[in-house]
């Protein structure tokens, strides 16, 4: 009987601690916080796709991201030889956008994304290109850039020649739980830009590759681009509240990077953006540091008209060393 007891009495406890199991704490470390959500986007209208097959492909270990990743299937260009656009009536089409999903074994779901081609991308055949990655902010989807108007936009600048041509990539984060837990970042780095690269005619190299985005995405963009620094050159965080559970190792990430390999940064957001007290101290370290970077405070606050009235000076910059090449 007193064993009997005691086994009873042992099952009660495992019970009780199993339903007192804690959350996700909304505060940590160094006092970062995580975002607000963003009011829920209207419905996505319809956009004309030229599309390719859906791609499935089993997730392959890749080793610590480095300045050279596996080449894509064709030979790139050497530096110095990337053809220039000659005038063709393909460039009245305004490019292509592409839908694509790869599975991974670290995520529920496939990881849905869109591609912008530039224009003449399937008749310049031995023009390779720049790729621009662009994340999505809380509750939306990879469809929030085109809804911005970023389609639009890349396509006038890259017709009057203020912008090169280059492929805009985006994915869509579906889990909202935070890193290391959600392992959207890890996917991103090890398995959608080798992807890309051996599916598009990409130039490899961080330097001609770039990663940003506006809300949550910018965190993202943040998280990635520190901590996985060989793979991008450029970074910008648009209105980003910053991961809490980023807090202390965005300092020692900083602290890690050589200063010939520290990305190029840009960071802006609204005067009355109410997410924006982290962001202030991530400038700060900066500042603190003497890492060049852009700092913009803008009119505006935390919300869509925002980020689409800055669409064209984000293109401009993430693209302005790549006119260089």
């Amino acid at each position: 009987m007193k064993i009997a007891s005691w086994l009873l009495i042992s099952f009660l406890l495992i019970l009780s601690t199993s339903a007192c199991t804690p959350g996700v704490s909304q505060t940590g470390e160094g006092g970062w916080v995580s975002p607000t959500p963003m009011q829920t986007p209207p419905a996505s209208p319809t956009v004309e796709l030229s599309p390719t097959p859906m791609v499935t492909r089993s997730p392959t270990v890749a080793p610590y991201p480095t300045d050279t990743p596996p080449p894509p299937s064709a030979a790139p260009p050497t530096e110095g030889t990337q053809a220039s656009p000659t005038p063709h009536h393909c460039w009245n089409r305004g490019g292509y956008l592409e839908k694509e999903s790869i599975s991974a074994a670290e995520l529920e779901h496939p990881l849905a994304f869109q591609v912008y081609l530039p224009p003449c991308y399937y008749h310049h055949t031995e023009q390779y290109y720049p790729v621009l990655y662009l994340l999505h902010g809380l509750y939306s989807t990879d469809n929030q850039w085109v809804r911005l108007g970023v389609v639009e936009t890349a396509r006038t600048l890259m017709t009057e020649g203020e912008i090169p041509p280059f492929i805009i990539v985006m994915p869509r984060d579906r889990d909202w739980s935070l890193p290391p837990e959600n392992k959207f970042g890890d996917v991103l780095v090890f398995e959608l830009v080798l992807w890309v690269d051996n599916h598009y005619r990409t130039i490899p190299g961080h330097e001609f590759r770039a990663i940003g985005g506006l809300s949550r995405g910018g965190n993202w963009a943040l998280h990635i681009g520190l901590q996985y620094w060989g793979m991008f050159g450029a970074l910008g965080a648009h209105s980003a509240p910053v991961f809490y559970t980023d807090g202390l190792k965005i300092s020692r990430w900083l602290d890690e990077i050589p200063p010939e390999k520290m990305p190029r940064i840009f960071i802006d957001i609204g005067e009355n953006d109410g997410d924006g007290e982290y962001i202030h101290i991530f400038e700060d370290m900066l500042n603190e540091r003497g890492i060049p970077h852009e700092w913009h405070l803008n009119p505006g606050t935390h919300n869509e008209e925002y980020w689409g009235a800055h669409l064209e000076q984000y293109l401009l910059w993430y693209s302005e060393t790549w006119g260089e090449s």
